[in-house]
């Protein structure tokens, strides 16, 4: 299942070593995209997306510390704001500190689900660092607010049992293939066989990767912590939104909600498609952000009286999230005119 048009690098950050893989069809200059997977996952889960888009863009995946072939952090819990530094301390590194926090232009940010909540938080942290912003299947509403709340509930015990058992033990029951298979089912809503069986011969192989069940339970009280629309109206960058309307980790409705929110955005609903939009239309997403990074930026909204709620009874970002986001998001009128500077992109090769 290793592609054979990634190379594996690694780079040496602060006491541990995160290895990520470069889509790279020449050595030419390109703008660089970075993509952040999903809970559980690793850089696999990108890669067919990633291979459509290496024409045009340099495309970086990381493994996640703690996750896939990345070392887990030694000295910090494995929270929202842990991962958000590392992505400041991967891209300083990546780009040998072309991009940091005070630059003039960043680079193209992308995340799947737990990875959308980590890139949207980053980019309201470090917004510089970012000149567009991409979130798959974004994580638009609280786990026990989503349509699943029952199997949600379910899951939290679940990962409760593997965090109080003795360590073999709860081990065992974090990695279960059962587990994945169930997972996997929920998520995945094509009806083909061919889709199917790839989605699940890839959680499989690459979901159990986790360093160990601290990690993961650690992760996963982040993951179910933290969403996108938390941030949503401090976006100040041009955001692509792309949801599968069978998603039942965001409603649609949540989805459309939350995108209201972000000054400049554009919305693609795919339909038939649920939470895996990177093994069920990975070209369809693929050729969308080909478009939004081809084209000017969305035109930014300029108030709350203009924002396009469906109607009255929308749900506002207190009821949402749980929070009351900052009122004045910015002009979201960036540009993505310059490239990232080259210059350290190529790290550490690993054979």
């Amino acid at each position: 299942m290793e592609n054979t048009y990634a190379e594996r690098r690694s780079v040496q950050l602060d006491g541990y070593r995160v290895r990520y893989w470069f889509y790279d069809a020449d050595k030419k200059h390109k703008p660089l995209l970075v993509m952040l997977h999903g809970f559980r996952g690793d850089h696999h889960g990108l890669q067919l997306i990633a291979t459509a888009l290496r024409e045009k863009y340099h495309v970086v995946l990381p493994d996640l510390p703690g996750f896939g072939r990345s070392e887990p952090f030694p000295d910090r819990e494995h929270s929202v704001p842990s991962y958000v530094e590392f992505v400041r301390e991967f891209l300083e590194a990546l780009t040998d500190n072309a991009v940091h926090p005070g630059c003039e232009t960043g680079i193209v940010l992308a995340g799947h689900s737990f990875g959308s909540t980590l890139a949207a938080h980053f980019a309201v942290e470090y917004p510089a660092m970012v000149e567009r912003l991409i979130l798959l299947n974004p994580i638009s509403e609280p786990a026990l607010a989503g349509q699943q709340k029952r199997l949600t509930k379910l899951t939290e015990l679940y990962y409760s049992a593997g965090a109080s058992l003795p360590r073999r033990l709860g081990t065992k029951l974090l990695a279960s293939n059962a587990v994945v298979k169930l997972m996997t089912d929920v998520m995945v809503k094509s009806e083909d066989p061919g889709i199917r069986n790839y989605a699940l011969r890839q959680h499989q192989a690459y979901f159990n990767t986790f360093a160990n069940r601290d990690v993961l339970t650690e992760a996963y009280q982040a993951s179910i912590s933290h969403t996108v629309a938390e941030v949503a109206m401090n976006l100040t960058m041009p955001t692509l939104l792309i949801v599968g309307d069978q998603d039942e980790l965001g409603s649609v409705r949540s989805q459309r909600t939350m995108a209201s929110w972000i000054r400049s955005h554009s919305l693609k609903i795919i339909p038939g498609v649920g939470h895996l939009i990177h093994y069920e239309t990975p070209q369809l997403a693929a050729d969308y952000i080909e478009d939004f990074l081809a084209s000017p930026a969305p035109e930014p909204l300029d108030g709350y009286d203009q924002l396009p709620h469906a109607d009255t009874t929308a749900s506002t970002p207190d009821q949402l999230t749980g929070m009351i986001p900052a009122v004045d998001p910015g002009s979201g009128e960036h540009q993505l005119t310059k490239e990232a500077t080259a210059r350290g992109l190529y790290g550490t090769h690993e054979r």
